[in-house]
Formats: structure tokens, C-alpha cells, sequence
């Protein structure tokens, strides 16, 4: 365990300078707000200002403060980032040289280890520098490999529509639905159009969705009113959570 000590402990102090300098040479100190898209691997920075800058990440693991642990990204099945396979590498420098935090996809460890392990993760895989995203009780810990410099493409403009924190599925597109949609038993599942997960959307369209019940109100109402919306007391979800409520309701 001393030698790994050594290892995290100097490969920590390495990472402590060269974060400075990448904070430095991208001014990422003036960008305190923060969305990232899994499907794409993009992080996008901004401020009220309307500053923005993006990268593309690799991530390398989450620590809940609930349960004092951490997860690498290889195994973790929440993770749908194609490059989180780039932290098997690290796995292996870990097999190699019997480093227990390295091998383990999910361990106890002080939110402090975090950084060390990150601090290994740069080393072995590369980057221009590491960020950590705190949504409510979890951190998410990536590097940051390249500057994503085309703001007019289609994976950007896609990003800035990812508006909702939901406390599961981090940031993503918002959806609206009404207040009977939920998991544990069918409603009949109602939709403004025709949709699939991560379609593109017009910047008029929503995901909206409505049981049965409602769908039977809102024809007796004539269309959606004042009666009608008060019945379905329509609420916000992220994109996420939408699909999984149309899997359960269908």
C-alpha cells in the first residue's frame, strides 16, 4: 500500500501544477456554470455573460457523498461515453502492480482519493486537464482531452437544449409530462408527436406526454384550457426520465 501511496501522492502534485497552468491558458475560472452530454462526450462552460467554451471529455469515475464511494467509469452501466473504456488502461497499471484503488470498479474511499485518482487516470491516458461536476449528491470526475472549437455543429446546438438537472440522469433536454405519468404502473402514454430518444427537435417542439385519463379530459375540454391543464397538472422532467415513463406506460 506504501508504494501506491508514493505512486497517487506524486502523481497528485503533478496534477496540482499542470491544472494551474491549464486553468491558466483557458480561463476556465470565468466559466462557472457547467452542462456535459454523455452521447456526445462534450462539456460545455459558460457564464451569465453568455461566455461559453466546450471539450471533450473522457470520464473517469463518480463518488456518491451518500454512500462514501467511488465508481470507475468501466463499470459503471449508467455510463453510455464510449471513451469511459479508456479507463480500463489504468485498470491495468493496476493489475500490474497489485493496486487494489486501481482494479476495483467500485470502492470505500474518502471523496479526497478522488483527485489522486483522477491525477492517475491524466497520467495514464492524457488530456489537457481534469474537471469535477457536482449534481446533488454526486461527483463526476472526467479529463478533458481537446477543445471542442465548431460552435455551429449539430452536437452543440443539440447541447444547449439539455436545460433540467435531474438528480438521476444528470443534465439533459427538458420534457414535460403530466402529473400521472409514473413508473409503477401503466397509464397509457399520450405524445404531442411521435419521438425517439435523442431525435432532433426544432426549437419550437418539447417532449410533452399525457396519460389516458388525460387524453379523455382534454377531448371533453376541447383541447388543452384552463380545465384541462388543471386536471393534468403538467410537470418538468429531463429527456431521460421521459423515455423511461414511455417504456413503462406504452
Amino acid at each position: 500500500m506504501k508504494k501506491y501511496a508514493e505512486f497517487s501522492k506524486t502523481e497528485f502534485e503533478i496534477l496540482c501544477k499542470t491544472q494551474d497552468e491549464f486553468t491558466k491558458e483557458f480561463s476556465t475560472d470565468l466559466f462557472p456554470n457547467w452542462f456535459y452530454d454523455q452521447e456526445s462526450e462534450l462539456l460545455r462552460l459558460y457564464n451569465e455573460n453568455g461566455e461559453e467554451i466546450f471539450f471533450k471529455y473522457i470520464p473517469v469515475g463518480t463518488y456518491s457523498l451518500n454512500s462514501n464511494s467511488w465508481m470507475w467509469s468501466w463499470n459503471n452501466e449508467g455510463s453510455i461515453e464510449k471513451s469511459k473504456n479508456e479507463t480500463l488502461k489504468v485498470k491495468n497499471i493496476g493489475e500490474k502492480n497489485g493496486f487494489d484503488f486501481l482494479i476495483k470498479g467500485l470502492l470505500d474511499c474518502d471523496v479526497n482519493d478522488c483527485w489522486s485518482l483522477t491525477a492517475i487516470s491524466k497520467k495514464v491516458i492524457g488530456g489537457l486537464g481534469v474537471y469535477c461536476i457536482k449534481s446533488k449528491d454526486l461527483l463526476k470526475y472526467m479529463i478533458l482531452n481537446e477543445l471542442y472549437e465548431d460552435t455551429t455543429s449539430k452536437a452543440i446546438s443539440k447541447m444547449k437544449q439539455m436545460t433540467v438537472d435531474c438528480g438521476i440522469h444528470g443534465f439533459r433536454r427538458s420534457a414535460f409530462i403530466c402529473q400521472h405519468l409514473n413508473r409503477e404502473e401503466k397509464k397509457g402514454f399520450e405524445e404531442s408527436f411521435d419521438s425517439h430518444k435523442g431525435m432532433d427537435l426544432d426549437d419550437e417542439d418539447d417532449f410533452a406526454a399525457w396519460c389516458d385519463e388525460c387524453e379523455q379530459v382534454r377531448v371533453d375540454k376541447d383541447g388543452w384550457n384552463e380545465e384541462s391543464e388543471k386536471f393534468a397538472k403538467i410537470k418538468l422532467v429531463c429527456e431521460d426520465c421521459y423515455f423511461e415513463l414511455k417504456e413503462c406506460n406504452k
